[in-house]
């Protein structure tokens, strides 16, 4: 078998086809980040709390169960889920904000990265949906109540998958090409009674419209079997599905009248199909079949051990027969990934070595996210809002360069949706034994003229880029550039001049601001249970 991963590598290297258009970018949570945080005290945790996320529009980026978007973060695909027993249709994963654990912030689901290939060219990951209602305030409440020197209560410990009374939803991507986007979920009732399920793969439009500064709104438009997707700079993709399911439509903006009691706009919102499902109200989603969300919704009841799958595609390209090709294309790419990985660890046996191995790089592979972030647009606030308060003063207003719309990877994508510089460096260590471009790139980034600080410093992390990270970067670049060479045989010495003339920089930041004494000992760094350190980063 040729190697079609590494061509494909090569390939989105050279720019002669954008393999990395589409990827694992969406994350599993925006709400309570930084980003989104329009307070006047700076409680990010407070502000946008999980109970906002389904009825209100996000700002900066979107969020999903193990779903993909196109690297702009526009257009936005995830399953959506019901038991009809949960309170909230399962759109994103909850978990807890760092003032109501015992342990800080702490994601309250099961789910598991599986496969990925560097190109995401087959993709695969798991979500386990219990049948019951979720514990949602069970689980508030007993952190609460637990001390930091007590175990954390986790989704497992309410019993919730006694019985084994869940439900597995398998969720795979496989590309035909960069744009052309093939979708299988499989859903396995694993208990022993007959149980519902409500599955709602989901596609919508990130809200580019609402804030005052591009009011072009984009168009989900049912065509006969299919979906037009609609972008004025994306472009129109094709969505397709198997089987008949009912086509729910609405918009993905704000339900003020839930939020602050205030009339909407319009009466298709954000939480439109859980108006429609959960609360058994009429006239939330469009009858006309168009919205900037849309939802194919089957009903199944799943008998003990059995399964159901669906079929979907997004593609800019019209086929005749959209689905006809996808079980082989699957059955393609998952081979394309096990030569890959074959060949990434050849002294490896084929037993749970390689096995943990190639999970470990789906973990890293599906932490890769859409980060935006336009400091100096968010200190300001949006035209048809009211300016922030506070904000002259406040969190990061020392980085109004800093304008991050990229692909990055992330320390987790639940409860770090956004990139921390230590972290990043220790990422591009392994990334590069499968993807050293994609390393290089990492690295690269972080020390552009719109990342890093103007005095040298690099940008720590969301929550206070100010803050210090011990210095790895250098030493991060150099391991990179021995990784390639040993397992590709180049040495890529433009990099590494490119990276160590911005380092030098760095360096004479570090210097200048955390050497007071003349020691050559730097001060000041982050402290943290998984990164500890013998200095303060506040001090």
């Amino acid at each position: 078998m040729t190697d079609a991963e590494r061509t494909r590598l090569a390939a989105a290297r050279d720019n002669t086809e954008h393999w990395r258009h589409w990827g694992p970018y969406l994350s599993e949570r925006q709400w309570g980040t930084v980003r989104e945080d329009y307070s006047p005290d700076g409680s990010a945790w407070d502000y946008f709390p999980h109970d906002h996320a389904r009825s209100r529009a996000y700002r900066w980026s979107e969020d999903g169960i193990l779903g993909i978007s196109d690297e702009h973060g526009l257009l936005c695909f995830a399953p959506t889920l019901w038991n009809e027993h949960d309170p909230i249709l399962k759109e994103r994963l909850f978990g807890l904000t760092n003032p109501q654990g015992n342990h800080g912030e702490d994601v309250k689901e099961c789910y598991y990265y599986l496969d990925n290939t560097p190109t995401h060219s087959y993709m695969r990951a798991m979500y386990r949906y219990p049948h019951r209602a979720f514990p949602y305030a069970d689980l508030v409440a007993t952190n609460a109540a637990r001390t930091r020197d007590e175990a954390e209560y986790e989704l497992r410990d309410t019993g919730i998958f006694a019985d084994n009374r869940f439900f597995d939803i398998v969720v795979e991507y496989a590309k035909t090409a960069p744009d052309d986007i093939a979708i299988r979920i499989t859903a396995t009732n694993h208990g022993s009674n007959m149980a519902p399920l409500h599955l709602l793969p989901t596609l919508w439009f990130r809200n580019t419209w609402a804030w005052g500064r591009d009011d072009r709104r984009p168009a989900l438009i049912r065509t006969g079997d299919r979906v037009q997707a609609t972008h004025p700079t994306l472009g129109t993709y094709e969505w397709t599905w198997s089987g008949t399911p009912e086509l729910l439509f609405t918009e993905n903006d704000t339900n003020t009248e839930r939020l602050w009691d205030k009339p909407n706009p319009t009466p298709y919102v954000k939480d439109g199909f859980n108006s429609t499902l959960v609360e058994g109200k009429a006239g939330c989603v469009n009858p006309a079949g168009t919205g900037t969300k849309a939802a194919a919704h089957y009903h199944f009841v799943l008998a003990p051990g059995a399964s159901e799958t669906v079929y979907l595609r997004l593609s800019t390209t019209t086929h005749p027969d959209p689905l006809a090709d996808l079980p082989a294309l699957f059955a393609t790419r998952q081979a394309e990934a096990d030569d890959f990985y074959r060949r990434v660890s050849p002294s490896l046996t084929d037993g749970d070595g390689r096995r943990v191995q190639r999970q470990a790089f789906a973990g890293l592979l599906w932490g890769k996210q859409y980060y935006h972030y336009d400091v100096d647009m968010w200190l300001d606030g949006d035209p048809t809002f009211p300016p922030p308060e506070n904000r002259d003063m406040g969190r990061n207003h020392n980085w109004r360069h800093l304008n991050n719309a990229d692909i990055i990877s992330m320390p987790d994508p639940w409860e770090y949706p956004w990139f921390a510089a230590w972290d990043l460096a220790f990422h591009c260590i392994p990334l590069a034994l499968i993807d050293p471009d994609f390393a290089k790139h990492q690295l690269d980034l972080l020390v552009r003229e719109w990342y890093m600080h103007p005095n040298g410093e690099l940008p720590a992390y969301e929550w206070a880029f100010g803050d210090v990270n011990p210095p790895v970067h250098a030493w991060a670049a150099w391991r990179v550039y021995k990784i390639e060479r040993r397992v590709t045989g180049k040495s890529d010495r433009v990099f590494l001049e490119r990276v160590f003339h911005k380092l030098l920089i760095n360096f004479t930041w570090w210097v200048n601001r955390k050497d007071a004494d003349g020691r050559n000992v730097f001060q000041g760094g982050f402290l943290g249970l998984d990164n500890i350190g013998v200095f303060d980063r506040n001090m």
